[in-house]
């Protein structure tokens, strides 16, 4: 499948966010909706009106029940799904949070060591892009195609010309 990303519109859009501490960084694993079993990060779909920070926040808070703090964007991942789907999520990073990262309905709390990521719990694209987005600085921006759970083709660009 060939997608014109200059021209491609998401149908949805989300964030994650990616709480990073003491060589650890805090992911979940989804009870329930879009990649439900799967190890990511927390987020969700934007509100209606919602800025990508805000639902960050938001999201991380629903399904952990913490508040991040000193959180910046970092990157974005854009998707396409051979079924229709396109979906622009907005990566954000914080290294501080308060509360603690309690299980809900819709989330399991999983601390991992940074090089120790269960990359093969998550969707394909995240050994493109989160190891590397945790060690550094650098912004980033990823184009992948998809079927279902199936990587088809990706790009991940990293620096100045990948700015969030």
């Amino acid at each position: 499948m060939q997608v014109d990303w200059a021209s491609w519109q998401p149908t949805v859009r989300a964030t994650l966010l990616f709480i990073s501490k003491g060589g650890k960084v805090l992911l979940i694993r989804k009870k329930r909706g879009f990649g439900k079993g799967k190890i990511n990060g927390p987020g969700g779909k934007l509100d209606p009106g919602e800025t990508e920070l805000a639902c960050a926040i938001r999201e991380t808070e629903e399904e952990l029940h913490i508040r991040a703090h000193d959180v910046r964007k970092r990157g974005e991942l854009w998707f396409q799904f051979v079924d229709g789907l396109a979906m622009h999520v907005a990566v954000f990073v914080s290294s501080d949070y308060e509360g603690e990262a309690t299980e809900t309905e819709e989330a399991a709390p999983l601390w991992f060591p940074v090089d120790e990521i269960p990359f093969d719990e998550m969707w394909a694209d995240d050994r493109h892009w989160l190891h590397r987005m945790l060690q550094g600085d650098e912004n980033f921006m990823g184009h992948f195609v998809f079927e279902g759970d199936k990587m088809l083709s990706h790009e991940v660009q990293w620096g100045d010309h990948a700015s969030p």
